[in-house]
């Protein structure tokens, strides 16, 4: 599956769970992950979207690290079957890197 495909089924869900999924983009920061996710109640999640098979960038390393040591819920997503239950931790307030864990260059 494209990464846009699967990026429409992500804001799809989330929106059909009450929630937004926000495009990020961020001049002079490259590598920050595609979507913010909020959901009710203040839930927060950062999400990277890639085709299957495909390894995030150097950039996109760093950032998803960063925002790991802030404390954020960061996930990597690269498979349909996974959209539900990355918004289900996003939801629950799931620890912080449930989906991600720091990674070393």
């Amino acid at each position: 599956m494209l990464e846009k495909e699967l990026e429409g089924l992500l804001r799809e869900e989330t929106r059909r769970q009450g929630g937004r999924c926000f495009k990020w983009t961020s001049p002079g920061n490259t590598g920050v992950p595609d979507r913010i996710v909020i959901l009710p109640k203040g839930k927060v999640g950062f999400v990277e979207l890639k085709q299957a098979g495909k390894k995030p960038t150097r950039n996109q390393v760093l950032q998803l690290n960063r925002l790991l040591k802030l404390g954020c819920r960061v996930y990597l997503l690269d498979r349909e079957v996974d959209i539900k239950e990355v918004l289900a931790d996003i939801a629950k307030g799931g620890r912080p890197g449930a989906r991600w864990k720091e990674q070393r260059l």
